[in-house]
């Protein structure tokens, strides 16, 4: 792929965290720097140490690999590799590799002298996954309470969280997630059929401008946020389901340990039904 003549003026040395000029070059249209080799390193490492995880376990069924968490039996220690311990490994790797990239777009951004939105709304992604991992795990006890690496497993631990506090969604920091991912997607799909239903007129007409694009939506909705806002309103409808998603789970166990329907017990007992 050609290199588009505006970026030349980006693709200079500078703006890097650590090791200055050493990784400070692009391969392709993909910028490498310090971040990005570290973020290889812990992605292949994580994904080879699953493999061999596989290679342990019973199966090779894509569906069915699971590579498990400790016993709670071993607490907060380090676990033998055939124990959990691989479970460990690999969940230090995924962190190596979700922070390095979240690094990486941070020198990004210091080239193209923008600000740190990017990289500052991943790290809200990187919060929920620790939440689940390490930050729930160590407030319970032990490392045995963080989720299964495997598609089939994960689900049924999602699952069996969801009954052990008997209906999870009455989880007022859950519903609080749902609504704001329910909300971001309805947000951006309109955003998203909107720009395509400009850039894409029927056969001899023009395409449209953000004129059409506002009047569409004060006669739709009677108010329309502009093209800066629909993407500010994305940024935060999506850090506030990552956030609150991650905060849900942090309560449900280390805070709160009866069925999710009695924490509602104050709404019936308020003054107003007496």
């Amino acid at each position: 792929m050609a290199m588009l003549s505006f970026e030349r003026k980006y693709r200079v040395r500078g703006g890097t965290l650590i090791g200055g000029d050493l990784f400070d070059f692009w391969v392709g249209p993909f910028y490498v720097g310090f971040f990005g080799v570290t973020a290889v390193f812990f992605a292949v490492l994580g994904t080879l140490l699953i493999v061999w995880g596989a290679a342990m376990g019973p199966t090779w069924n894509l569906w069915q690999i699971s590579i498990a968490p400790p016993d709670l039996s071993y607490g907060l220690g380090m676990a033998p590799m055939a124990k959990g311990g691989l479970w460990q490994i690999i969940t230090l790797c995924a962190i190596g590799a979700f922070v390095s990239w979240a690094l990486r777009q941070v020198e990004i951004a210091r080239k193209l002298g923008i600000g740190l939105h990017v990289p500052f709304a991943f790290s809200f992604a990187i919060f929920a996954y620790v939440a689940l991992v390490v930050i729930r795990p160590v407030l319970l006890g032990a490392w045995g309470h963080g989720f299964p690496y495997g598609i089939l497993s994960h689900l049924d631990w999602v699952s069996n969280v969801g009954y052990q506090f008997l209906h999870f969604h009455y989880n007022p920091a859950h519903m609080l997630a749902i609504t704001f991912f329910f909300t971001n997607a309805l947000a951006l799909s309109m955003h998203g059929s909107l720009i395509l239903s400009v850039t894409n007129p029927g056969k001899g007409e023009t395409v449209k401008t953000s004129e059409h694009e506002n009047t569409f939506f004060r006669d739709e909705v009677g108010y329309s946020i502009g093209a800066l806002g629909i993407h500010r309103l994305g940024v935060f409808l999506a850090i506030n389901a990552s956030f609150w998603s991650a905060i849900c789970i942090i309560l449900s166990g280390p805070f709160w340990t009866r069925g999710w329907p009695e924490w509602w017990t104050w709404w019936p007992n308020l003054p107003i039904f007496g």
